[in-house]
């Protein structure tokens, strides 16, 4: 049973046991969370993915009625794989005023700090709701949250606000950019290396679709495509992953990268998604299929989720603003669920304890001072809440 009357420290070390990886299931999590509401009597709801692997959680306690504010966060941690930890990364461990483990910085810091204060609002007057959204596989391209938010869109009453709580050091943070993944697999003909213009070499080609894709990336850093309010302040592209060729005596017959593009909230992927298509249709596969007709260039997309910009009159920035006591609102590089809530009407902040300097590392870290400071912000809003 998930235990009553934790503090946020101890909440952090149950939920840091679990080894919620991206590749893994979180269910035997979401059944602790589910535990732990159901001892504040407060009713949640899963939302599964097609496999029944994974879940979101959505709960709400104060009135039935339209508005309030959403408390967001992920599940999912990054793997530790590779990584020289000298202290165990699922076991919390306590050092100098700092909680070691996976996670504690990304994010499961501020999932303790909202759990530990659930006592506190609900002891409180609401007279608007708290929503508590907890989602899946965000780190590998907010794949999990999209459920969540369709569902809420449809509903009568939904929140008005939202307050994602990434770690940005409890730092208001208005704007991030949206992300698109793909992956390009070009098919191309083998032969034996010693006669290799009758093949169709597909790392050739693919190396020609890259070289295209840095070619589109020097024109978004072009000054006139700069938004001086991020950085680096203008989108970038890049390819990350390349696999291809069995031998190299074999003209290879297949090559696969993934791309991606880390875009400006005010830009549109797609167009570099056309501009690369259009060039492998009416330049590359031409040449490919003149050699061999069964040639071919395929695009995927892998993940999507839109960039946040929220302004500065928005009530959700008036609202973390009285929160916080900070008005040196920024940007941050790194993607969120954020852009994914603001895109149905849901105005969203990011604020969170933590650094990400911590986040995706070895010895991930986050301070106890910070947890603290986490937990005196949401008594905050528990109050601003109770009118």
């Amino acid at each position: 049973m998930a235990c009553q009357g934790m503090n946020s420290r101890e909440i952090l070390g149950k939920l840091i046991a679990f080894d919620t990886t991206s590749r893994n299931s979180n269910l035997e999590l979401m059944a602790w969370l589910q535990d732990y509401l159901n001892g504040l009597a407060i009713k949640s709801e899963l939302f599964f993915n097609d496999e029944r692997s994974k879940a979101n959680l959505y709960a709400r306690i104060g009135p039935a009625i339209s508005g309030g504010v959403m408390l967001s966060g992920h599940t999912d941690v990054v793997p530790v794989d590779g990584q020289q930890w000298t202290l165990p990364p699922f076991a919390m461990t306590e050092q100098d005023g700092k909680l070691y483990g996976r996670g504690t910085a990304d994010m499961k810091g501020f999932i303790a700090c909202v759990l530990a204060s659930l006592p506190h609002f609900l002891q409180q007057p609401l007279t608007q709701p708290l929503h508590l959204a907890l989602s899946y596989d965000e780190e590998i391209g907010c794949l999990g949250v999209p459920s969540l938010v369709k569902a809420l869109a449809g509903r009568e009453h939904k929140p008005a606000l939202c307050i994602v709580g990434e770690p940005t050091e409890l730092k208001p943070v208005i704007g991030h950019k949206g992300k698109l993944a793909m992956r390009c697999t070009v098919h191309g003909a083998p032969c034996h290396s010693a006669y290799a213009p009758s093949g169709v070499n597909a790392i050739e080609y693919a190396a020609r679709l890259i070289n295209r894709l840095g070619e589109f990336g020097e024109q978004l850093a072009q000054p006139d495509h700069h938004d001086n309010r991020f950085d680096p302040p203008y989108s970038t592209v890049q390819a990350g992953v390349i696999q291809g060729g069995s031998a190299l005596n074999i003209v290879p017959e297949h090559c696969r990268f993934d791309f991606e593009m880390r875009h400006l909230p005010q830009n549109d992927p797609q167009q570099m998604v056309e501009d690369l298509q259009g060039f492998a249709e009416n330049e590359l596969l031409p040449r490919m299929q003149a050699v061999h007709p069964q040639t071919a260039i395929d695009f995927a997309e892998l993940s999507r989720y839109p960039g946040l910009l929220t302004e500065p009159t928005s009530p959700a920035v008036q609202l973390i603003r009285l929160l916080s006591g900070r008005d040196d609102f920024a940007t941050v590089p790194f993607g969120t669920e954020g852009g994914l809530f603001d895109s149905v009407g849901i105005a969203t902040v990011v604020c969170g304890p933590g650094s990400m300097e911590q986040g995706h590392k070895a010895d991930e870290f986050v301070a106890l001072s910070e947890l603290n400071a986490c937990d005196a912000l949401l008594v905050k809003l528990a109050d601003w809440m109770s009118g």
